[in-house]
């Protein structure tokens, strides 16, 4: 039997349980980037990839007054999402759509901002988190299995002068995905970091 717990996320409160990876506080960043950016950028959604229980993608949606469509591949954290959505976000639309990165965007669907909230711990290092479901946390044996995965769809659906903001394990993370932000026809802009661990990029479509 689950628990489910609500915590207040800049604009929302936020309904989660231990099924799906409790929010953290300092990604409220990652909302309020999008939201400062959103003045100078094109019309259109939000996409969120990775989205769990939903809250970065719904306080971005509500907080640049843009529709929103989130994706992620765990059912349970898709029906949170959901919930947290009809409860949260009355201003626009949000869309929750659950399966395969790739295979949940739509051929020449474009938006503006796209979130991307990959899971980007080395697996050696997931059993320190035992609190943490080990699906939403374990970003393969390098930790950028799933921010690897994240930047193809990421490029292929963000606007011409649309923004992509990765959360990631720090600026050195940031780093070691240059190849992949290259390949996706990205170019790095700049990295907003809580501490050497928690950072957020800003990348750009390359001109």
């Amino acid at each position: 039997m689950t628990t489910q717990t609500q915590m207040d996320f800049g604009p929302l409160v936020v309904t989660y349980d231990e099924r799906v990876l409790r929010p953290r506080a300092w990604t409220l960043l990652q909302a309020e980037w999008a939201a400062e950016l959103s003045h100078d950028l094109p019309a259109g959604p939000v996409l969120e990839l990775c989205s769990g229980a939903g809250h970065i993608g719904q306080a971005t949606a509500v907080l640049t007054g843009r529709d929103l469509v989130q994706v992620d591949a765990d059912p349970h954290a898709c029906t949170l999402a959901r919930a947290n959505a009809a409860a949260n976000v009355r201003s626009v639309a949000v869309e929750v759509r659950c399966g395969d990165l790739a295979a949940s965007t739509l051929p020449g669907e474009r938006f503006a901002i796209v979130l991307a909230d990959p899971p980007y711990l080395r697996r050696d290092e997931v059993e320190a988190w035992p609190q943490d479901p080990t699906h939403a946390i374990d970003g393969g044996d390098d930790g950028l299995e799933l921010p690897r995965r994240c930047l193809p769809v990421a490029g292929e659906h963000v606007s011409p002068g649309g923004v992509v903001l990765l959360q990631a394990l720090g600026r050195a993370q940031v780093e070691q995905l240059a190849d992949d932000v290259a390949a996706a026809g990205l170019e790095l802009v700049e990295v907003r970091a809580e501490d050497e661990r928690r950072a957020v990029a800003l990348l750009r479509p390359r001109a």
